[in-house]
């Protein structure tokens, strides 16, 4: 039995060594006080030290001008490369192996000029079903550019009939039916509707010996879950800074690029000049020679307000430690779905996989009622100040997040939802 009383709820915040972190962050007023802000999934929650840095870079525009590349307290010139060491413990990878640069979907096609090079024997694309659609979209529009047909090129694991999840055996066997004719696996590391976890080093080490190459699509595991993306050996992955990374919306995405590629020069690429060897950049020479690492797939110099509250995010990440927050969220969200399970079974389902290991901070639920309930109750617990996220057909997202969410978020969170069934 859950103890599903506030009073519960209370004492695990009062014994949260976590719980100071919530005090870092901008949380969205409410009718009563705080909302219930468990969207971070869709846009992680303003930090409070973002005013304050992004107030120094603007006098530094306004009182330097263009020296302010060489002269600002971060001097901009060099400003990606403070984020390399945060962005590699965060990622699990070597600081030469990330950059900060453009977004996500543009990340992921420069990625796949590189990585996704088919061949008449190998050109299929292995994703999952249903991709987010951006990355559907630019897998579709890469195997088109190589003249491939999609209905033939894209091969989409499917979860089973009644099931959410993709099962293990089913990635491994899908692998293992079509790996010699895969030129490329790209899977998200969790999932954006199920919030699966998959088993990124496992699946990965599949691919690779079936000579395939992997990149992985960390938008919801960049921040969710502790990763180790050099040791597990992908080849690149890519993430958004919007969500867990609690950097602003639209802001500056990362990507990985595996060391072994780091200086393989003769790789294709679409280049440009923020890429090219920054000893030799400003001679302005017409040979592109790329930087060593991820560096090198760079485009161009990066917008500094963007990465501006990036720096002041994962100073935060830094302070409490991947290993703490991960902890913390297994508890968190262990939390919710056991008072859904106890107060809410009959009206909720929980689709998103009941074992902490294969989920991030997220649940997916869908509701009793079908579709227009499901919307009737989502517009209700919003106008009592959840924060939650609507995906169609039937399905609301919540995400409690260990930086800035509480035990009595979650409390609250379901109280509310169970008033709307009674």
């Amino acid at each position: 039995m859950t103890d599903t009383s506030i009073d519960y709820a209370r004492q695990q915040d009062a014994g949260d060594p976590l719980a100071i972190y919530r005090q870092q962050f901008h949380i969205p007023p409410g009718p009563d006080g705080d909302s219930i802000y468990l969207c971070g999934n869709s846009l992680g929650l303003q930090p409070r030290e973002v005013q304050q840095l992004m107030d120094e870079e603007l006098e530094a525009w306004r009182e330097l001008g263009v020296e302010g590349h060489f002269r600002a307290t971060r001097p901009w010139m060099a400003y990606h490369e403070q984020l390399a060491h945060p962005l590699a413990a965060l990622v699990g990878a070597q600081a030469e192996e990330v950059v900060a640069m453009n977004t996500l979907t543009v990340n992921l096609h420069l990625m796949m000029v590189s990585f996704y090079r088919p061949t008449k024997e190998r050109f299929r694309l292995l994703i999952e079903k249903p991709a987010f659609p951006s990355d559907r979209y630019a897998a579709e529009s890469q195997v088109r550019f190589h003249g491939f047909d999609p209905d033939e090129a894209l091969v989409e694991l499917t979860p089973r009939d009644g099931e959410a999840g993709i099962e293990d055996e089913d990635i491994a066997a899908c692998i293992e039916q079509y790996g010699d004719s895969i030129a490329l696996v790209m899977l998200p590391g969790v999932q954006y509707y199920s919030g699966q976890l998959f088993d990124m080093g496992t699946i990965t080490a599949l691919a690779r010996k079936q000579g395939c190459a992997v990149g992985w699509d960390l938008a919801h595991a960049a921040g969710n879950v502790p990763l180790a993306l050099h040791d597990w050996g992908a080849d690149f992955a890519v993430w958004c800074s919007y969500k867990y990374l609690n950097a602003g919306p639209g802001a500056v995405a990362g990507c990985f690029v595996h060391e072994r590629h780091g200086r393989a020069f003769d790789l294709p690429r679409f280049a440009g000049w923020w890429g090219h060897d920054k000893a030799t950049r400003f001679q302005m020479g017409s040979e592109f020679v790329p930087m060593n690492g991820a560096e090198g797939w760079q485009l161009s110099n990066p917008p500094i307000f963007s990465l501006t509250p990036l720096i002041a995010s994962l100073s935060l990440f830094e302070d409490a430690g991947m290993d703490r927050l991960r902890q913390k969220s297994i508890a968190l969200t262990g939390y919710l779905q056991a008072l859904l399970n106890e107060l809410l079974a009959e009206q909720v389902r929980i689709f998103t996989p009941g074992d902490p290991t294969q989920r991030g901070c997220q649940l997916s639920l869908s509701l009793a009622g079908g579709r227009e309930h499901g919307r009737a109750v989502f517009e209700a617990i919003s106008d009592a100040g959840v924060i939650a996220d609507w995906r169609e057909p039937d399905v609301i997202r919540v995400a409690p997040v260990p930086l800035y969410n509480s035990f009595e978020d979650v409390w609250r969170f379901v109280d509310i939802l169970r008033r709307q069934f009674t």
